[in-house]
């Protein structure tokens, strides 16, 4: 199964879609202009009081109808900046993100409007606010630290859009973020033991990233993991023709350019404190001994994360290939043995 790295998700596309295409962004852009245009037109017949069965009202529906045209105007703006977000070089989920937090800001604007014009006394406003805050902060706290959460995702970035991860016990690729939740394509889990994906979805909700550790396989930096491969050999066996062979095929199967990527890594450690590691060959040969007289021969390599079990399969059989076109240079253990 082959994953391409940062594919947008479904829902991605058609957020992106939607605000690419110049006939939606025309009649929204123009539903929002002819109804702020309405509020005003409204507004006024109610200064000129046509509107005199509503009693002790006009006020009130007044200021309603001018907090809905800022409104209306803050829609306009808000669709123009999401479209150019949408035109950007960006990546897909950095995008869908950006777009999703002026969403997210527009709302707030929306409602700050209304309250506004609702509360002309501003210290009024301001009380009856802090009241209401402080009731729904008790009432809706996993919502608010999910919300929270939220931010620390897009602020921080411990993880995007189409990396795979871990956190607490669930493990997947992320195929959305959204104010409340975060969406995994699970892989492993307790169906699989392989690393392929197991056809379920993780929605956890984004204030679980405060209680547990986040484990990031597609670090930015250095978007790989180290894989370990294990086979078992006689004593009478060549090891140092077993490890030059476990490297050429390695190598082989190996993408082009794994091979620079252990020289990044090498540059990534010398920035940090924990730089008395250093890496020689690649991929690496590791010799132990087994506690049934065997020699257990360890490979290790490094790899895509989602793409490490079909890697494992290619190299396994190209190995197993290789040593058995010499038999008198390897000895596997015996069946049973």
């Amino acid at each position: 199964m082959d994953i391409k790295d940062n594919t947008p998700t479904q829902e991605q596309k058609e957020t992106i879609k939607k605000l690419h295409n110049e006939d939606i962004k025309r009649t929204k852009i123009s539903f929002y202009i002819v109804a702020g245009v309405l509020c005003i037109a409204a507004t006024f017949l109610i200064r000129f009081k046509a509107f005199d069965f509503i009693g002790g009202y006009h006020k009130l529906l007044g200021n309603l109808l001018m907090a809905g045209a800022c409104s209306f105007g803050i829609l306009i703006i808000s669709r123009f900046v999401q479209s150019q977000i949408a035109k950007g070089t960006l990546e897909k989920g950095l995008i869908y993100n950006l777009i999703q937090f002026t969403r997210l800001v527009t709302f707030i604007v929306i409602v700050f409007i209304f309250i506004s014009f609702l509360n002309a006394n501003w210290y009024t406003a301001a009380v009856s606010l802090g009241l209401i805050s402080l009731l729904l902060g008790f009432a809706l706290q996993t919502p608010i630290a999910s919300l929270i959460g939220w931010f620390y995702i897009v602020m921080r970035g411990p993880f995007k859009v189409g990396d795979r991860i871990q956190v607490g016990s669930f493990n997947g690729d992320v195929v959305e973020i959204n104010f409340l939740d975060t969406t995994l394509w699970e892989f492993a889990g307790n169906l699989m033991t392989s690393d392929l994906p197991s056809g379920r979805l993780i929605r956890f909700p984004n204030s679980l990233i405060f209680q547990n550790q986040v484990y990031n396989y597609s670090w930015q930096k250095y978007p790989l993991v180290w894989n370990e491969i294990s086979f078992y050999i006689t004593f009478n066996s060549d090891l140092d023709w077993v490890e030059k062979k476990l490297r050429e095929v390695t190598l082989q199967q190996l993408d082009a350019n794994t091979k620079d990527h252990v020289q990044d890594m090498r540059d990534e450690i010398s920035d940090t404190p924990v730089d008395d590691i250093d890496f020689e060959e690649f991929p690496f040969v590791n010799y132990r001994i087994h506690e049934n007289n065997w020699v257990e021969v360890v490979l290790i390599y490094i790899v895509n994360p989602k793409h490490s079990s079909h890697m494992r399969s290619k190299i396994v059989k190209a190995v197993i290939a290789e040593m058995l076109r010499s038999p008198e240079k390897v000895s596997f253990v015996a069946e049973g043995s």
